[in-house]
């Protein structure tokens, strides 16, 4: 009651759509506990499931489990402002308040829900979120989880009536009768009074509620996510080609699956992918730095518009500054990318002896390298490059957001390099990438500098071959006017390299020990370990985000975008043949990590 009490006081406004969504929330639970549950109605809850919406006279059940779930899928529409939510909530609550005071004569439940529909109606301006990109894959998404969870529930309806059912149905029967049931079809379990009616009604209302959300998700316009146009594409490769130096990672903002938002005067933007409603910038602004404030309040407009979440991975330290001075957010250090100097590389040295002689076993064995420019190779070759990176890859879908751009070999991608390591005499027709054994590919870095893709080898191929492959790369840069070389992001170094030392402390070898338990899945200290190798110098890169209370939500999404984690619906089956797995390397490479 505390809360409504704080409703009929008035809220501020700026809180109203958490306020009103959390209050969904509860009627929304309460109403299906009292659809579910008989004896809810007659316990100490009584009093309150009288006056809230949803406890609807001799159909309380089945009307009780729709305006619950009902209001339980607006209530988080609801809190992110979402303009659609609004207006069904706005529809749901009159209803409520009708059918309160048709059925059950409560006045009560009928202020409880045309106060809540006032302060909808009151502060309608807080609510003007946009869509979220979706497509027709929302309805089957929904047609399996709430058809399980209709069936779930269902289950508990048939179940919770012991003292009024006729004989002892099994389990089969019990949820045969919940699927009749979904369909307005009479099940095998029989009741005695009205409880029939009641279990009726209910599961009844759960298949309808299923059909019709599904429907609409089905029907209702698309609204796509955002893509780079060619046009967009154009600017940015213009922005890139005068300031593109400035960060590693900015020709990743190419990637075909991002979306863009450019200052208003066209000197710097931003790009971005939304997953499930986190609005993630990878990298640093593209552009003018005096310009990227430009950008960065479009970016910011863009999420406030859909009520998003913003967030920034991997963005540099000046970056940040610029990120947290200009919108108030907060950067904490994600890790740490390995960046080689060119001039400063030398096999030579006791440092360098496990690398010289990884490289020196490889090379002996007959391995050759080639370094060139992506537009120096031939169609052909070009071909097969391509098809053996995607059959090495471990993993049945592309990883990588932040740093990966996604694509080997595109006519716009000439100035990449890509390092090829070759077995000769090891092709044969049973060997469809002939003597070919690994592959390197990275993109430019400004006109001096080239940044680490991926990395993918043949897994039959003799372990070493991504130091090979790097070795061989940093010794070619000089032909090819490079001086810089970005290797792969390592998470949390700082921290494993602390941790080590001599005299850490207990909080700080706890925390070293938790990445550790860690890397058995997302390989921490072997990145970190794989690119010290190399001795290179470590420049921290950031996460902006608005409140510690996002950062789960990001962290989900990040490993969505990375391709870490798959709520995808699956793709139709196809047959395919068996593969030797690889990986990719600028966020993983595992399987030479491991081996090394």
């Amino acid at each position: 009651m505390r809360g409504v009490r704080r409703l009929l006081r008035g809220p501020r406004p700026e809180s109203v759509p958490a306020l009103v969504g959390t209050a969904c929330t509860v009627v929304g639970l309460i109403d299906v506990a009292a659809g579910v549950f008989p004896r809810f109605r007659h316990s100490r809850m009584h009093t309150l499931a009288e006056v809230l919406p949803g406890a609807l006279g001799p159909f309380a059940a089945a009307l009780s489990l729709s305006a619950g779930m009902l209001l339980l899928l607006l209530a988080h529409g609801l809190k992110r402002h979402k303009r659609r939510a609004w207006r069904a909530a706005v529809v749901l609550l009159p209803v409520g308040a009708v059918a309160q005071f048709a059925y059950r004569h409560s006045i009560v439940g009928v202020l409880v829900s045309l106060t809540l529909c006032w302060l909808l109606v009151r502060h309608r301006d807080q609510f003007r979120a946009l869509p979220d990109p979706r497509s027709r894959w929302r309805a089957l998404a929904n047609f399996v989880l709430l058809g399980a969870g209709s069936l779930g529930l269902g289950l508990v309806i048939v179940s919770v009536h012991p003292g009024r059912v006729v004989g002892d149905p099994s389990i089969a029967d019990r949820l045969q009768h919940v699927l009749y049931g979904l369909f307005g079809v009479e099940g095998p379990v029989d009741y005695a009074g009205r409880t029939d009616w009641t279990v009726a009604y209910s599961l009844g209302a759960l298949g309808l509620l299923t059909a019709v959300t599904t429907i609409y998700l089905a029907f209702r316009p698309e609204h796509p996510a955002a893509r780079l146009t060619e046009d967009d594409e154009s600017r940015l490769r213009e922005l890139l080609e005068r300031h593109g130096g400035r960060d590693s990672l900015g020709h990743f903002a190419l990637r075909r699956d991002k979306g863009v938002v450019f200052s208003p005067s066209g000197k710097a933007a931003v790009c971005y992918r939304v997953v499930s409603g986190v609005m993630l910038a990878g990298g640093d602004p593209i552009g003018d730095v005096e310009a990227w404030p430009g950008a960065i309040e479009r970016f910011m407009d863009e999420a406030r518009a859909h009520s998003w979440t913003p967030a920034v991975m991997g963005c540099s330290e000046t970056g940040g500054q610029v990120w947290t001075r200009e919108t108030g957010l907060t950067a904490l250090e994600l890790g740490d990318e390995a960046v080689v100097d060119v001039a400063d590389f030398s096999l030579a040295g006791r440092a360098m002896r496990n690398v010289r002689q990884m490289v020196k076993r490889i090379e002996r064995g007959g391995y050759e390298t080639r370094v060139r420019r992506a537009r120096d190779i031939g169609d052909a070759e070009l071909d097969r490059i391509r098809r053996a990176a995607a059959d090495w890859r471990g993993t049945d879908t592309e990883r990588g957001f932040s740093m990966a751009l996604g694509r080997i070999g595109d006519p716009a991608d000439g100035d990449c390099v890509i390092a090829t390591a070759h077995l000769p005499g090891s092709g044969t027709e049973d060997s469809p990438h002939g003597d070919l054994k690994a592959v390197l590919h990275f993109v430019p870095w400004g006109r001096d500098g080239m940044s680490l893709e991926l990395m993918r080898r043949d897994r039959s191929a003799d372990p070493g071959m991504n130091e090979l492959l790097i070795v061989a790369s940093l010794q070619a840069a000089g032909k090819l006017g490079v001086e810089r070389v970005s290797l792969n992001f390592a998470m949390f170094r700082s921290a494993l390299a602390r941790g080590e030392r001599l005299g850490a402390g207990p909080v700080l070898r706890c925390w070293r020990g938790l990445l550790i338990f860690l890397s058995r899945w997302f390989q921490i200290e072997s990145l970190y370990k794989f690119n010290a190798k190399f001795k290179p110098r470590w420049e921290p890169r950031f996460v902006v985000f608005r409140t510690s209370r996002d950062l789960p939500r990001i962290g989900i999404a990040a490993m969505r975008a990375e391709g870490f984690v798959n709520f995808s619906p699956p793709r139709p089956f196809r047959p395919r043949t068996p593969r030797p797995c690889g990986h990719t390397a600028r966020t993983r490479p595992e399987h030479e990590v491991s081996a090394a």
